[in-house]
């Protein structure tokens, strides 16, 4: 007998299920990565340390954040997603704990730096990627873009939040709450949603079978049983990372430095975190869109758009004067700053296997972090030498500019197959 909300059917579809919960985890996952920028100052003051060390030990956490990220894809092909969730919760809890009472900053940098990053690394996307992927058949790029939106609701919730409870209760007692709903809701999720085990067909019924099967039998044999040694040697993954790490190298900039950078250049508080948050706002939305438009546009095509806007909104960013010129380049910047982790991910899994994509989305996503890890520091070092944020804000444009560059050559569909042989 089949089980009632598993099966697909023109009702509701499970897998959707796992999308919503995956994006709100990730949501407050990726929150706490990139909406910084409200502890940067009252952590530099509370702790007596310049920002230029602070930043230090956030790049730190990049770096881990990323390191932890293939070995989460490791344990998500081993042991399951929900296995990955409830190792992730424990370490960010006990991280957290150890953040609020560390004693000297040596500890502050393992428990903040070190521990949490790798924790956050177990709950962020990488968890639920190939869970999605198996999910999802036909609206695969779609369910993953709609993952994506947690990352761009985790900037526009969790920035003004974040902003909001340190004013009231100071940075401590923010991360003590932080710690207590991200525990929660984690093993909330891991016992009542994830399910490691889809339907024969994923999300196809009906007429789609006979017609998306057959097409992804094909697409199936598109990539041959490749290693990872292999798969390193094909061009493709390494545009799609190029991608990637200018997309860490600004997103992590603009979550650690664009608050404080405001703030220096006359704008308040609430003003600044509010513009940064209108970024996630809009991107929820225009994500959706993208969703809906990725079956039908060839992918490298919104990639080339995507990191293009981006870098000009980057270049214009440091030259706002007024809160309205602010509030009309992080809305511009919204509109493409989602969308293109998901349609990587999407892509890693036409090209080389929905089996392979957590393992390679994890090592992609270390690229991410590498980036992240890079303008976190020169964001720091670049105010602390030279008072300016522009030098850090300048890379990130042309690295994104340079991005489009690279993504436009990215394969079409049809030359999968042998893009990835070498033919292409």
């Amino acid at each position: 007998m089949k089980k009632q909300g598993l099966t697909p059917s023109k009702g509701w579809y499970f897998g959707w299920n796992i999308v919503i919960a995956a994006s709100l985890l990730t949501m407050i996952t990726v929150g706490m990565r990139m909406s910084i920028g409200p502890f940067v100052i009252p952590m530099s003051e509370g702790l007596g340390v310049t920002r230029s060390w602070l930043s230090g030990v956030v790049a730190i956490g990049m770096l881990f954040y990323g390191i932890g990220m293939p070995i989460a894809g490791y344990f998500v092909a081993r042991r399951g997603t929900r296995f990955v969730l409830i190792i992730g919760a424990i370490l960010v809890s006990i991280s957290l704990l150890g953040t609020i009472y560390a004693t000297n900053t040596w500890l502050f940098t393992f428990f903040y730096g070190i521990l949490l990053s790798m924790g956050l690394a177990f709950t962020s996307p990488v968890a639920f990627t190939q869970l999605i992927s198996r999910w999802f058949i036909k609206r695969r790029a779609m369910a993953l873009l709609f993952l994506s939106t947690g990352s761009m609701a985790g900037i526009a919730i969790m920035t003004p939040l974040f902003t909001a409870m340190i004013k009231q209760v100071g940075w401590e007692n923010t991360m003590l709450g932080y710690a207590a709903v991200f525990a929660g809701l984690t093993l909330l999720v891991a016992f009542t949603v994830v399910r490691e085990n889809p339907p024969k067909h994923a999300d196809l019924y009906g007429a789609d079978i006979p017609q998306v099967v057959t097409n992804e039998s094909i697409k199936a044999q598109t990539p041959p049983a490749l290693s990872f040694s292999e798969v390193l040697k094909t061009r493709p993954f390494w545009q799609i990372c190029a991608g990637v790490f200018a997309c860490g190298f600004s997103m992590n900039l603009l979550g650690t430095h664009a608050v404080p950078m405001l703030v220096d250049h006359g704008f308040s508080k609430e003003v600044s975190s509010f513009g940064i948050s209108l970024i996630g706002f809009v991107a929820m939305f225009s994500t959706v869109m993208i969703g809906r438009i990725a079956s039908r546009v060839e992918h490298r095509y919104i990639l080339m758009m995507i990191y293009l806007v981006r870098g000009i909104a980057f270049l214009c960013l440091v030259s706002v004067m007024t809160p309205l010129q602010l509030y009309i380049v992080t809305i511009i910047g919204g509109l493409v700053w989602a969308g293109n982790m998901g349609l990587s991910s999407s892509m890693l899994a036409d090209l080389y296997g929905a089996k392979m994509v957590g393992m390679l989305y994890g090592w992609a996503f270390l690229g991410h972090q590498i980036g992240a890890t890079l303008s976190t520091w020169l964001g720091g070092w670049g105010y602390e030498r030279y008072g300016t944020h522009r030098i850090a804000f300048g890379v990130a444009g042309a690295l994104l500019i340079l991005a489009s560059m690279i993504s436009v050559r990215l394969p079409k569909r049809t030359d999968y197959r042998t893009a990835v042989q070498g033919k292409k």
